[in-house]
């Protein structure tokens, strides 16, 4: 009976050692990654009622996220590098366009101190 007893444990021993060896593969960076790196640049040449949705897609590549906000098509570039020892790195930019494909509005947010400059 004992026999079978220190089994049990060793058996649950290896078991927990290879969960927990599985988190910290998962986890041990302890950052992670969401949305698609993007080409800032272009955000300073966006004019609202001018700019057209192909012009954005030559800017910028194809969008991460789409979506329809209060009737009108939305794209979304985003960006999130997410970590547990530092500041999370974000940026994003979410247009809005009209029926003809036309920029309505556009948000432009970031972390990044090199961005800083386009949202002057």
């Amino acid at each position: 009976m004992e026999l079978h007893g220190t089994h049990t444990v060793r058996t649950l021993r290896t078991a927990s050692a290879a969960a927990l060896a599985a988190l910290v593969l998962l986890f041990g960076s302890g950052c992670f990654s969401v949305g698609q790196s993007f080409k800032v640049d272009g955000v300073k040449s966006i004019e609202k009622g001018t700019t057209t949705r192909e012009e954005i897609r030559s800017l910028f590549g194809e969008p991460w996220r789409t979506g329809i906000e209060n009737g009108q098509r939305t794209w979304t570039y985003g960006q999130y590098r997410y970590s547990a020892f530092g500041p999370a790195m974000t940026r994003d930019l979410v247009l809005r366009f009209d029926d003809k494909g036309v920029v309505v509005s556009y948000n432009f947010n970031a972390t990044y101190v090199e961005d800083r400059s386009l949202m002057k």
